[in-house]
């Protein structure tokens, strides 16, 4: 009797081999090509214009609301009509999103801060669809993207060093200071009361601050050729001050110090004498009968005169002194530049008497002047043989639409993966117990709302503690 045997194929060494290097080189054809779209599935091609790729490479992700739906299947270099180079990218979307709104927009986004990237479209809400193979313009690739090495790349070396000098220099001088500082702006407070009616002026549009600045830079242009005439008048004024440091103190000083109580004193009490003055008239008068008399009484004059005579050899010495004095003092007032630096200074402490006001609390109250350059100074504290360095930690911004990792058109207000998270918390002017204002310390203090955009002061009193919260 034959016995027929039946081959499987599990028992077939070749066989098994031969399906187990096919599946091999599918799973190898698929993950060579995933970056590329899967092989097979049905995708929407659309393309678009964008004014740089933006260090975007093949394979990377399209997103709309921050779910993946595509990738950039190839870039391209275009030569635009006005002299200047664009990218043209071919993007393959999922097919569900056929058609894409021709009002759509797209930008290119940072997906880390290693540089990674992705476009971002937002669809628009035109009745009218993109067909497959359409070009979004690049008048629609907005808005403008700043890279992360744009931002850095403004703090360069010089910039660096200067600042962390500066700042150092700053927290020495200002260490072990904070109530000596605030004893003296609190004590400058009294002297500068009007500091909201001059804010309120500056900012009023008739005031028209925008063309006095304009003005000012104007002025700056035309005395810029004139640059070395000014510098001559520079040294022919240390000439001049040269020579009035002679006198300047006692008798420059003591007279400027001395002139405004003395013209205070004037303006009072002129109108006063007015009376006075009438009175002596008529009393000049009554004394007519008297000077009639004064043959008889004149041998009494003579004695007045001969007793008076040592009194007057002591005056040619004080008479002296006093015409230096008085020599001096014309001078300084026939002085064109004097006059009008005296009045300068007059303006320059009248402007700053409101501006100290406003600022008093601020540093009296709230102690932010301090805490500032302690902390600043602090940040820069540690480092090695080759210099300092900054701490600080990158926290990515909450997914959604404005939201603050990137550009917005306007604030953000929910929406997104966290709409919980995704909302702007901003205070742009915050309380710092200034005239006009709460006694509070609310920069640094304000609570966070969860789940609500704030703008502006936050609601209640946020007390005036400020060290340490």
């Amino acid at each position: 009797m034959t016995r027929r045997t039946r081959i499987s194929v599990a028992t077939s060494p070749v066989l098994v081999g031969a399906v187990t290097t096919l599946v091999t080189i599918v799973a190898v054809f698929l993950a060579y090509n995933a970056n590329r779209g899967l092989p097979f599935v049905p995708t929407y091609e659309v393309k678009a214009e964008l004014p740089n790729a933006a260090n975007l490479v093949r394979g990377n992700d399209v997103r709309i609301g921050g779910t993946r739906v595509g990738i950039v299947d190839e870039i391209q270099p275009v030569a635009r009509a006005d002299g200047r180079t664009a990218a043209t990218i071919t993007m393959k979307l999922d097919k569900r999103l056929e058609p894409l709104p021709v009002d759509s927009t797209l930008i290119v986004r940072p997906r880390s801060a290693l540089g990674l990237k992705y476009v971002e479209i937002t669809p628009g809400s035109s009745q009218k669809g993109l067909q497959a193979g359409d070009t979004l313009p690049i008048s629609q690739a907005t808005p403008k993207p700043v890279e992360i090495d744009q931002v850095l790349n403004t703090f360069n070396d010089k910039t660096r060093e200067g600042s962390r000098r500066s700042l150092i220099g700053f927290g020495d001088a200002l260490a072990g200071r904070g109530e000596d500082l605030n004893r003296a702006i609190a004590a400058l407070g009294p002297l500068l009361p009007n500091l909201q009616a001059v804010t309120a002026n500056l900012a009023n549009p008739e005031t028209r601050l925008g063309r006095f600045v304009s003005a000012l830079r104007n002025a700056a242009g035309e005395v810029a050729p004139v640059a070395e005439t000014q510098a001559a008048l520079f040294v022919n004024l240390d000439i001049t001050f040269s020579a009035l440091a002679q006198v300047a103190r006692p008798f420059i000083q003591e007279t400027i110090s001395r002139s405004p109580p003395a013209l205070d004193t004037a303006i009072h009490d002129f109108p006063l004498q007015r009376p006075f003055l009438r009175n002596t008239t008529a009393f000049a008068r009554e004394l007519r009968p008297g000077v009639k008399v004064l043959p008889a009484t004149l041998p009494d004059l003579a004695d007045a005169l001969q007793f008076g005579i040592p009194t007057l050899r002591r005056s040619p010495s004080l008479s002296k002194r006093l015409g230096r004095v008085f020599n001096a003092l014309a001078d300084f007032a026939e002085d064109p530049l004097a006059r009008r630096g005296i009045h300068h200074l007059t303006d320059t402490a009248a402007t700053l008497k409101p501006t100290l006001r406003f600022l008093t609390p601020v540093q009296a109250t709230c102690n932010y002047a301090t805490l500032w350059f302690r902390n600043i100074s602090s940040l820069l504290s540690e480092g090695d043989s080759n210099g300092t360095w900054q701490r600080f930690i990158i926290i990515s911004a909450p997914l959604g639409p404005n939201n603050e990792g990137g550009p917005s058109s306007a604030p953000a207000n929910g929406g997104g993966p966290s709409p919980q998270a995704n909302h702007l918390h901003a205070n742009p002017y915050p309380n710092s117990a200034s005239p006009g204002q709460p006694k509070e310390c609310e920069g640094g203090n304000e609570p966070f709302a969860v789940g609500q955009t704030v703008i502006g002061n936050t609601p209640g009193n946020q007390g005036t503690k400020t060290d340490g919260q």
